[in-house]
């Protein structure tokens, strides 16, 4: 079983609302001997847009870019835990989860429901910082999690994204894991390959044996 995990990207779907919107304009010319039409598409959007990747270099002076995060540390077992009824991912919760051995973990919250909602959704479910301490002390190098951020919305500060990227830990956001029963996986989370970036949409697979 296959589960792709990312956002389709269209000119309709949510951005974060200080990102540039995304504009797909088709566009096509005949070819040169007139017999058939060539068709493109301009893109312009964020690198933040959908589901994305968020490299070191998003908030940390000096971090990693996005090209230099080891391609294993974006493929390889990950486990969908499912928090729900919650404001935010707090620390107690997080200290219940079943960690040991866990390497990438994605978090399935109420999150995932609002991605047809038409507009961007304020109140989505965030990762607190103490949480975040917590799998970065358990050995955790990938979190990911279901909407456009992984702090609160209108965070001044962003702990939470300090917490994990200043340790190196990638973060994925932007995820649907409405269809994804929790559990353990393998993961896929490849991003385009732009160098010296700060991030980068990425197309995002689960598969369950």
């Amino acid at each position: 079983m296959i589960y792709d995990v990312s956002i389709p990207i269209t000119n309709a779907m949510p951005v974060w609302p200080s990102d540039p919107p995304v504009k797909l304009t088709p566009e096509s010319h005949l070819s040169r001997d007139k017999s058939h039409t060539v068709r493109l598409t301009r893109i312009d959007m964020g690198s933040h847009t959908g589901t994305h990747i968020d490299a070191p270099w998003h908030f940390v002076a000096n971090g990693r870019r996005l090209n230099e995060i080891p391609i294993e540390t974006l493929v390889g077992p990950a486990t969908v835990c499912e928090i729900r009824g919650v404001r935010s991912i707090r620390r107690d919760l997080v200290e219940k989860l079943p960690l040991k051995g866990i390497e990438r973990i994605l978090f399935k919250t109420g999150n995932s429901n609002h991605w047809n909602d038409g507009t961007f959704f304020e109140e989505f479910v965030y990762l607190e910082p103490d949480a975040a301490q917590i799998l970065v002390d358990r050995g955790v190098k990938l979190v990911g999690i279901d909407y456009l951020s992984i702090d609160q919305y209108k965070s001044e500060k962003h702990p939470t994204h300090f917490v994990l990227l200043e340790r190196d830990v990638v973060i994925v956001e932007g995820l649907n894991l409405s269809e994804v029963p929790p559990g353990n996986y393998t993961m896929a989370a490849l991003p385009l390959n732009l160098q010296d970036a700060d991030g980068a949409p990425a197309r995002v697979i689960l598969m369950k044996a």
